[in-house]
């Protein structure tokens, strides 16, 4: 007589509408140039575009993309964070030298955290 409660468990098949959601992640905006300054300098940073993982370089083992004192062009790769399995090339807003790098490798980090100053 209970056989028929068996009938609703067909329901969960409509999870699959949440694979849209990684679409947002593509739409990054450029670093703003705020004024507000990390550390001790008084140059705008280079920001984080979303949440997620910085990486100094393209692969474990690799060299860093960017070094302190190194020479950058504006649109020049600075830094991938990963994201949701997506890794993400962080570029430079500007031409210039890198004054400093603000985190070390493999560091979580949240929208707009300070990564470089330029």
């Amino acid at each position: 007589a209970a056989a028929p409660a068996a009938a609703p468990a067909a329901a969960p098949a409509a999870a699959p509408a949440a694979a849209p959601t990684p679409a947002p992640t593509l739409a990054l905006p450029a670093p703003a140039s705020h004024a507000s300054a990390p550390a001790n300098s008084s140059l705008p940073s280079v920001k984080s575009p979303m949440a997620g993982t910085f990486y100094r370089s393209p692969a474990p083992g690799a060299p860093p993309f960017v070094n302190v004192g190194d020479q950058v062009q504006k649109g020049q790769v600075l830094c991938i964070v990963e994201a949701m399995k997506l890794m993400n090339e962080v570029e430079a807003d500007r031409s210039g030298t890198i004054v400093e790098i603000l985190l070390p490798d493999a560091t979580p980090v949240s929208m707009h955290t300070p990564l470089f100053v330029i």
